[in-house]
């Protein structure tokens, strides 16, 4: 007789395992025994039917015998989407004699030491190992005289079993043996230093563990009640709500204890629960993350778009509460590296990002699926601007943009490095229509029954009595008003919407430097010094910030704003700002002018 312990990993499929590979494992009938020991999320089953939970993320000896002597198998833990529950993650085989180690990882990676093996359906053999792979998920056989090894891991569940002559059971030692103690089998060398710290993690309320039981209840019921005298549920039935009741049942869950129970029936007789996945409604027949390699800061899971996605672990996760990654300042030369996993949870696409300067993009590692981005005031700014900070420390300033929504997802403002400039700033206006010199632009519109002068004005004041003129000196970060006014109309009948503003260091406005001070008729809520008033609710608005300039050798910056019309009757003109809550601009507003009207002023240092 052989201890059996079978290591399958079903853990993040709905339904893990073709019973057409069943076929293919030792039969546990006539003068053999098997012996079977599971591991499926946080619990181990061993060949005793005796269940015991992981309480932390270190690895642990699951199994070793001598009727298959030099062989060790080790199982590792870590956590996923809680940081309190820890789930089985990778199988170790530790070949003593040989002083190799396969590991079985997620998404159906074998790696052989540091090298990955590429495996088919067709066993191949590996330092006596006879290793293969199929839709359901990786298989590793091991055999010594009349003992036959078979473990099957898939990235979450994982089964071992022996098959051993009745008559000679072998010696099972290890989690899946006669181990009482999880400390005495924990191993060292495959686990991290902090594995045994203690994490909690907030109650998840909208889970019904009523109904979690009784969706565990059902391996008591038909088709399953047939394995009963073959195999007994109630270690899975365990298993499963222990698990259920505390987190959440995705990634496969509600069907992967079913799975595991059902592939230790049909060692047996591989017949007996044939169809059953129809009837508990776990249709699919191969691994839900098969072939998805994710970083060893994630794992993987169900997609909300449908499929499946590298998730953020949650202890990494807790690291970035408030941001998407971290920056290094390092004299004039500063980093970024945002995590990928956070970038997805928000629905950004890392190919969407870049810094002021829509040139400098973000390139993410295909191993560790993070996203960095760099930049060097002095030899590559990347539209790196010069500010004083609240304390009136001069600073370099840049951002993260996403393309598609121009909004500014992380500050990257770091010490002002560079020497010898003079931060004293004249506004230069320059006229692109109308007007006469000073810090005045007009533009006469005449579109349709719509003839107005539309006027930008800049002043130094918040009550907007000093206005700015070409013999006006400005500061470094000091704040100036603009007033945006459509002489001409009717302001019961139609409101001017500030649509946009930006900064550029070129005249055109499709320059690759782009600073944004409004965007969608909303201030930069990153830029706590732009504000907006009045926007949308008659025939003038205005907004002020703090003047600043572009790092590199251009001195000019060149601000454009773009102003629509908007028609008052049945619709609302003024843009909705509050948190969350921007809407799309065709749901807000009925503009009567086709093309936005754009002004253009500069100013140089």
């Amino acid at each position: 007789m052989t201890s059996s312990n079978m290591l399958r990993s079903l853990l993040y499929m709905t339904a893990v395992v073709h019973f057409t590979t069943c076929a293919d494992l030792p039969a546990c009938q006539g003068d053999n025994k098997c012996f079977v020991c599971t591991v499926t999320g946080p619990t181990v089953i061993d060949i005793n039917g005796q269940v015991n939970s992981v309480q932390d993320r270190c690895a642990y000896t699951l199994m070793k015998t001598t009727s298959i002597p030099g062989l060790k198998v080790h199982v590792t833990f870590q956590e996923r989407r809680r940081k309190d529950v820890s789930f089985l993650d990778s199988v170790i085989l530790q070949l003593e004699d040989a002083g190799v180690n396969i590991k079985l990882e997620q998404g159906g990676r074998v790696m052989l030491g540091d090298k990955e093996k590429t495996l088919t359906t067709t066993a191949q053999t590996v330092h006596g190992v006879a290793l293969s792979k199929d839709a359901a998920g990786v298989t590793a056989k091991m055999s010594k005289g009349n003992y036959m090894m078979t473990v099957f891991f898939d990235g979450s569940t994982a089964q071992i079993h022996i098959k051993a002559p009745k008559a000679s059971p072998p010696t099972v030692e290890g989690l899946c043996g006669n181990s009482k103690k999880f400390s005495e089998e924990k191993a060292s060398d495959y686990s991290p230093k902090d594995c045994e710290t203690k994490h909690t993690d907030t109650s998840n309320s909208g889970i019904d563990c009523t109904k979690m039981t009784q969706r565990c209840n059902i391996l008591k019921d038909a088709p399953f009640s047939q394995c009963k005298s073959y195999a007994d549920p109630q270690p899975y039935i365990t298993a499963c709500t222990s698990t259920l009741c505390k987190y959440p049942a995705v990634d496969g869950f509600k069907c992967q204890f079913l799975e595991a129970y059902a592939r230790v029936c049909s060692l047996y007789n591989d017949d007996i629960l044939k169809g059953w996945r129809a009837k508990v409604e776990c249709c699919k027949t191969v691994a839900l993350c098969l072939d998805r390699f994710c970083s060893a800061n994630e794992f993987c899971g169900d997609s909300l778009t449908g499929g499946t996605r590298c998730h953020c672990r949650a202890i990494f996760a807790s690291t970035y509460e408030n941001t998407l990654g971290e920056k290094k300042c390092d004299g004039s030369s500063v980093s970024v590296s945002l995590v990928g996993c956070l970038l997805e949870d928000k629905g950004i696409k890392y190919s969407d990002l870049h810094l002021f300067d829509s040139t400098c993009k973000g390139e993410m590692n295909s191993k560790t699926h993070m996203v960095t981005m760099n930049f060097d005031t002095k030899t590559k700014p990347c539209g790196t601007m010069v500010r004083l900070d609240a304390d009136g420390n001069m600073i370099d300033r840049n951002g993260v943009i996403v393309e598609t929504t121009r909004e500014e997802v992380m500050d990257l403002t770091c010490p002002f490095v560079i020497p010898n400039i003079d931060i004293d700033f004249s506004l230069d206006i320059k006229i692109t229509s109308g007007s006469s010199a000073g810090g005045e632009v007009k533009y006469t519109i005449d579109s349709g029954p719509w003839k107005y002068t539309l006027t930008m004005k800049a002043y130094t004041d918040a009550a907007r009595t000093q206005s700015v003129t070409s013999d006006t000196i400005l500061k470094l970060n000091q704040k100036i008003w603009f007033a945006m006014v459509a002489d001409g109309l009717d302001s019961k009948l139609v409101a001017l919407v500030t649509q946009s503003c930006y900064a550029t260091n070129v005249p055109e406005a499709s320059g690759t430097l782009r600073y944004e001070l409004i965007t969608n008729g909303c201030s930069n809520k990153a830029d706590k010094t732009v504000q907006v008033e009045n926007n949308g609710e008659g025939t003038s608005n205005y907004f002020s910030f703090n003047i600043f300039r572009f790092s590199g050798k251009s001195k000019e910056v060149y601000l454009h704003c773009q102003m629509n019309l908007c028609v008052k009757e049945g619709n609302t003109c003024a843009p909705n700002c509050s948190s969350g809550s921007r809407r799309r601009r065709s749901s807000m507003h009925k503009y009567v002018d086709e093309k936005p009207a754009v002004l253009l002023m500069s100013w140089t240092s």
